[in-house]
């Protein structure tokens, strides 16, 4: 998700595309962990999105 989308979100809207963006990230880990995955790069991506979200909800509440 590029941080041009993310700005666009509502603040709710962010929370909760973290919340799920995170659970994605901790499944992607489970599976990569039982066997590799066929694209690992995937695992950087997921991360980095939501660093990124929750960077811009910090930056919100100040």
């Amino acid at each position: 998700m590029k941080q041009s989308e993310i700005k666009k979100l509502s603040t709710a809207e962010l929370q909760e595309k973290l919340g799920e963006t995170k659970k994605s990230y901790t499944d992607l880990k489970m599976a990569h962990a039982i066997s590799p995955l066929e694209n690992p790069i995937q695992l950087r991506n997921v991360r980095r999105a939501v660093a990124r979200m929750a960077t811009e909800l910090t930056n919100r509440q100040d």
